[in-house]
């Protein structure tokens, strides 16, 4: 995630008016300064889950007391207000090549007992497309924070602290608004109808299936050539399979681990584009996902659905970001559609998302250490994942970059295995689990058999 905004403090921040409500599960109305709305699907019946969006407005009177180097007014915000259930938010804002400097604070009431939480500082999110892609050129792709999951909630205020230089506060982006997320229920729940992202895993698993079964490492060697030998003719008429002959069933290959589909923790695929795809996968971009490491692993399906939400309706992007989730109990889980074994495009580290896929831990582990069980997750898919590819997790690759840390066109030698920024200008994923990638790398070359 990238470090523009700072962490919260606790200062006081005034409430006044009341900002107008939606219908239930709807967005909000916004005033006539404020950015229209992203609108929800109007297909029947309507989606799981919802979006409620609620413009930052101006707010009096400033704080008592600023944080260093914040202006002394807060300038816009949200006064404290009870909203329809959500349980993840971000602020997105017009343009996505803009930066906001400053800090945004959130706070947030319990559904369950009604109490507020503490601040809650945001952090810039630069998990997004290349620049100059395709997908980041869409009329609907916007500025956003990372989404912070806050559990299941009914209130919310929110303020933001702009950044002051020698000429004074930086002027903050046009359109800043508030995106508060209801993941909904598991949408395949009861419906009877199949994932339609299943077909991508036909090799893998059948059709609907909810989780990819593991295998040990001779069976995903023989797996890879049935992937080979079904084709994958959408993939190869858009990208081709260049730089995977040298795999095969004898090739370095770790174990498959089990995979949780996207009909698995419910994704709703018709809120996403369609499939998109690389020419192979190089390297491989550890993350995280920058928010709270207190939730339990029966709520990471949840989680990943409100992220999903987030990115695609919030941030305006074709689907998830990443390719994988990883929780801290070690379940994995995937991501952006278009088959787990497939070198599918993500939207992870801004420049390389070609040739590369992106594994998010859910969770911020910047002093907080990864669980054993997720660092072993890790190591399992990426040991499996780079495998497919013919690719050493020890080794290293040469990317060309598409833009952001280094200038577009500039060959940069990578580790296979690096975290996110090592491809951008970001503190992701975490000193902690940063530190743990020598040992992923080690115990994935091990699981390959070298």
């Amino acid at each position: 995630m990238r470090a523009f905004i700072a962490s919260s403090i606790g200062v006081a921040c005034a409430a006044a008016a009341v900002l107008p409500l939606t219908a239930p599960g709807g967005l909000a109305s916004s005033a006539s300064a404020a950015p229209a709305p992203v609108s929800e699907s109007v297909a029947a019946p309507r989606l799981p889950g919802s979006t409620q969006s609620l413009p930052l407005v101006p707010l009096t009177p400033p704080p008592t007391t600023t944080p260093p180097g914040s202006s002394d007014s807060v300038s816009l915000g949200l006064p404290a207000r009870e909203v329809e259930p959500f349980s993840l938010l971000g602020v997105v804002w017009d343009d996505p090549e803009e930066e906001l400097h400053g800090r945004i604070q959130v706070r947030t009431k319990s559904a369950a007992t009604g109490e507020w939480s503490s601040w809650q500082g945001l952090e810039t999110h630069a998990d997004r497309p290349d620049p100059d892609s395709a997908e980041s050129r869409g009329d609907q792709v916007r500025g956003a924070t990372a989404p912070l999951w806050v559990g299941d909630s009914n209130g919310v205020q929110a303020r933001v602290l702009p950044e002051e230089d020698a000429s004074g506060a930086h002027r903050l982006p046009e359109g800043l608004r508030l995106d508060l997320v209801n993941p909904g229920d598991d949408p395949a729940a009861g419906t009877g109808k199949e994932n339609p992202a299943g077909e991508a895993n036909s090799a893998l698993a059948p059709a609907g299936a909810l989780e990819i079964p593991a295998l040990d490492r001779q069976e995903a060697g023989e797996d890879l050539l049935a992937v080979r030998a079904a084709g994958q003719a959408e993939q190869a008429e858009q990208a081709g399979r260049a730089g995977q002959s040298e795999a095969g069933a004898d090739a370095p290959i770790g174990p498959r681990p089990g995979i949780v589909t996207r009909r698995g923790w419910g994704a709703d695929e018709r809120l996403r584009g369609p499939f998109l795809y690389t020419r192979t996968v190089k390297t491989a971009f550890v993350h995280h996902t920058a928010m709270s490491n207190n939730y339990s692993c029966g709520q990471s399906a949840s989680i990943i659905r409100g992220i999903y939400r987030y990115h695609v309706q919030s941030n305006g992007w074709r689907d998830v970001g990443y390719n994988f989730f990883v929780d801290k109990c070690g379940k994995i889980y995937e991501g952006r559609a278009g088959g787990v074994a497939n070198p599918v495009m993500g939207a992870h580290t801004y420049g390389f998302n070609h040739d590369s896929t992106g594994i998010a831990v859910l969770g911020s582990y910047n002093s907080t250490n990864p669980s054993g069980a997720a660092v072993n997750a890790v190591s399992k898919l990426v040991a499996w994942k780079l495998g497919l590819h013919g690719v050493d997790p020890r080794g290293t690759a040469a990317m060309t970059s598409g833009g952001g840390k280094y200038r577009k066109g500039t060959t940069v030698r990578l580790r296979t295995v690096s975290g996110h920024r090592d491809g951008y200008v970001t503190g992701c994923p975490g000193d902690r689990l940063y530190s743990r990638l020598g040992t992923i790398r080690a115990t994935a070359a091990r699981l390959q058999g070298r």
